[in-house]
């Protein structure tokens, strides 16, 4: 809430004692002024509107102790004459040594501070205490406003030496007063209830609606009754009025009674719609466009929403400050009302500079090249929203807005002042971290997603994990060329031991690298090209009958043991499509990313993936304080063309992952999908001791406790995103909590389920059907978010809703160093 300006009341003391009566004037030879410490006399001879040589009077007199008062820095003046000498006697205004703040707890110390630099008390600068009161009753206005009337603010002046003071500004906020009861006289059309539900204020509101605002405050009520108003007004109430509304207080001041009067009025129909005024040959397609018809109920909403409508379409034209004024002609006697919408276009407002303040690291031009609207043209709000929108979604900038400055003298042109706030963009790693999955984790690197503020993203990344170590170099150029595509390339080496990742046991090292551009096809898509030359190594794994048909292709009859080498190309395909309002943590908008990859036929390997990633995000108030976030994934792959008479089918180690932060929650890392199936011969001893091996219907069958890994994957999340208890609203970029329901499954479709239909393992337990999409997963719970200065970090709490047997279900999990 903003603080009420607090009034400094000058006080004209006429403290001084007048020259002694004289029959005649006299004209002063010296002047002598006694009692100065802080102040010079130069300084002060300055102030002073007499000088050696002046005739003094009973007038100038007057006008030389207004004159000192008005310099600020003396609290006593006393004048006196010795012959011809004038003698001037001052006691200085005490100095501020320090200002202290005590038990304000609804008030931040910037904001009390703030307040006081408006009325020039801080510190080094002399006080004047006649302000004090004034001071002192401002702030117990603001409390007023907010329902502690038992509020009391004391300015407490402490003298030091040298003529310096303490000043400590001593709070007793005490509680708010409660709303008891909240009656409507005088509504028979709509029910109490339904009243008292538009209203944020609220009374009697059970224990377990923490959010209820049962506190009186002054601007919120004017708020409730707007909005009553406003019901009544779009269901055709125009006649509608507040007549009165009374606030009583117990008298203890702890508790408030609110009474609000009422006159409900007739419905009123609309008659007419009319547009008059200049609408420059739009008339047609603003008839066309607008919600209002003839015979409809009137709704002030519908009305207001007219009239900005009609402002905005003009504004696409450069008519930026057109006005529309809705005059009603209303008939009380059929009770209609006839509406005449009245443009006047203004003046067409050309953009003559556009400026950006704020960025203390980002060049203006990395701004300037995101921007819609241009300079020299026609100033259009669309594509001013359009260009805050495509600076907001860059990853470094926190939030931006901008405004239109009238030119003096230009009726006609304006210039554009864009204002940034930037947020880290970069870090410097080097520590430890610790996570769940993760273990223990070493971190060493340079990120910059800003690099040297030029807007192109530059990394170096050492990480090492209990089940992965890796490096990677990359650099991307979002503006490669004034058109937006966009060039980038990385290399990379990274070792990794799937047993440790939860996954069934196998080693692998892989080293490539990779190039990428980018195409935007408008605002919102954008079209990515990619070629990656990957070199893998992978150690044999137990042989698992999923594995058997890619082992039996690729392994060395002579040599079962030895790794497998892969030297692939890989080419992809994608599609980027964003209305996102910020690149970290939005709040509105949506996000869809599809990606196809494919290696080569000249690869040793010939395989393909395709992943799709849709987010929505809906805001469910006016300042995204809620907002609703609905998330699906889904990904495939498989192989393509035939290897030795065999079909090619996708590598195991490129097959998708479930369970985790990203995926569901409340399971452990890779642990969702398929397990693995070991199958032995099963034998016998025959009659005469010889071994009898049985026919594979009758092989001993197991399963691991880890899995596989699959060929598809379906994960969808639905998650309320709140307010972070106990987190200062500036830090809402940073942190975010939201309550969450995630469901997924992870299948293999090349499960062969007919070969172990009615089998069991070694735990008795009948095989599941592992190519089967329907054993989904689901999670509920509550999870914060925060970008922290060693890296992003996920907590999350989650109670498992659907699971199978097997499963490794966690509580509380936490994360440091993934993405979002």
């Amino acid at each position: 809430m903003k603080l009420k300006k607090l009034v400094v009341a000058s006080l004209l003391a006429t403290c001084g004692q007048a020259i002694a009566a004289t029959d005649s004037e006299f004209v002063v030879k010296d002047i002598k002024v006694e009692g100065l410490q802080r102040v010079a006399l130069g300084a002060a001879l300055t102030y002073m509107p007499v000088k050696v040589g002046d005739k003094m009077n009973d007038f100038r007199v007057a006008q030389l102790i207004r004159a000192l008062y008005a310099s600020s820095h003396f609290e006593k003046i006393t004048i006196s004459r010795d012959d011809e000498v004038l003698i001037i006697r001052v006691r200085e205004r005490p100095t501020i040594a320090n200002i202290v703040f005590e038990e304000n707890d609804d008030i931040k110390d910037e904001q009390l501070q703030q307040s006081l630099d408006d009325n020039n008390v801080r510190i080094g600068e002399p006080l004047d205490k006649t302000i004090l009161t004034s001071i002192e009753n401002g702030l117990k206005d603001f409390y007023y406003s907010i329902g502690k009337y038992n509020a009391d603010v004391n300015a407490i002046v402490t003298p030091l030496p040298r003529n310096r003071v303490d000043l400590k500004l001593s709070f007793n906020e005490g509680d708010a007063a409660e709303i008891k009861q909240i009656n409507i006289v005088g509504n028979s059309l709509f029910s109490d209830e339904e009243l008292l539900n538009q209203m944020e204020l609220q009374f009697g509101a059970p224990w377990w609606n923490f959010l209820a605002e049962t506190r009186y405050q002054k601007q919120k009520m004017s708020g409730d009754l707007e909005k009553i108003r406003s019901y009544y007004m779009d269901r055709g109430y125009l006649r509608f009025s507040n007549d009165s509304t009374q606030v009583s207080m117990s008298p203890d001041k702890s508790g408030v009674y609110i009474t609000m009067n009422i006159s409900e009025g007739e419905q009123y129909t609309i008659s007419g719609i009319e547009l008059s005024g200049d609408l420059l040959g739009n008339e047609d397609v603003l008839k066309m466009l607008l919600p209002l018809r003839d015979g409809q109920l009137y709704s002030l909403a519908q009305v207001t929403y007219a009239e900005e409508f009609i402002s905005k379409y003009l504004g696409r034209f450069g008519y930026a400050f057109s006005t529309v004024t809705t005059i009603p002609e209303i008939n009380d006697e059929d009770h209609t009302v006839k509406l005449t919408l009245s443009v006047d276009p203004g003046q067409r407002i050309n953009v003559r500079r556009i400026s950006f303040k704020g960025n203390t690291v980002t060049g203006d031009e990395v701004f300037r090249r995101e921007l819609l609207q241009l300079e020299g043209s026609w100033l259009s709000n669309n594509l001013l929203e359009a260009s805050k929108n495509r600076i907001s979604r860059l990853t470094y900038v926190e939030e931006n807005d901008f405004e239109t400055v009238r030119i003096p003298g230009k009726e006609d042109q304006v210039d554009v002042e864009f204002t940034v706030k930037e947020q880290p963009s970069g870090s410097f790693t080097a520590g430890i971290g610790y996570g769940d999955a993760t273990g223990l984790s070493l971190q060493a690197g340079i990120q910059q997603d800003n690099f040297l503020g030029t807007g192109k993203q530059l990394a170096f990344n050492v990480n090492t994990i209990s089940y992965q170590q890796s490096a990677t170099i990359s650099y991307t150029d979002p503006y490669f060329t004034v058109d937006g595509i966009s060039l980038g390339g990385s290399i990379f080496y990274s070792e990794f031991d799937a047993g440790r990742a939860n996954l069934v046991q196998y080693n692998s090292k892989t080293f490539g690298v990779g190039a990428n551009f980018g195409y935007p096809i408008n605002e919102y898509n954008r079209i990515n090209f990619g070629l990656t030359y990957k070199h893998q190594e992978v150690s044999p794994t137990q042989a698992y009958e999923q594995f058997r048909n890619f082992y039996d292709v690729f392994s060395d009859p002579a040599n079962p043991d030895a790794s497998l080498v892969f030297d692939t190309f890989q080419a992809s395909l994608g599609w980027y499509r964003s209305t996102l309002n910020r690149g970290i943590f939005p709040t509105a908008g949506s996000m869809q990313r599809a990606t196809l990859a494919a290696t080569t036929p000249n690869s040793d390997l010939n395989f393909y993936k395709f992943n799709f990633e849709s987010k929505f995000y809906y805001p469910l108030d006016s300042r995204h304080k809620w907002s609703l976030l609905a998330r699906a994934q889904f990904g495939y792959g498989n192989g393509y063309g035939t290897i030795n008479g065999n079909d090619q089918l996708l590598p195991f180690f490129e097959f998708f992952r479930a369970g985790g932060s990203d995926t569901v929650r409340g399971f452990e890392n890779n642990t969702i999908g398929p397990k693995g199936i070991l199958r032995s011969p099963r034998t016998i001893t025959g009659p005469d001791g010889t071994t009898i091996v049985l026919s594979p219907e009758y092989d001993n069958i197991s399963t691991t406790t880890r899995t596989l890994g699959g060929n598809a994957m379906a994960v969808a999340g639905l998650e309320l995103i709140v307010p972070t208890p106990l987190v200062e609203e500036d830090f809402n970029n940073s942190v975010r909590t939201s309550l969450f329901v995630d469901v997924g499954n992870l299948w293999d479709t090349e499960f062969n389920a007919d070969e172990y239909v009615g089998k069991t393992d070694q735990y008795g337990r009948v095989i599941d059907d592992y190519s089967d999409p329907s054993t989904y997963r689901a999670s509920t719970g509550v999870s914060v978010q925060w970008l922290s200065p060693m890296g992003p970090m996920i907590f999350s709490f989650s109670k498992v809703l659907k699971s199978y047997e097997g499963d490794d279900t966690k509580v509380f999990t936490f994360n440091v160093g993934q993405t979002f």
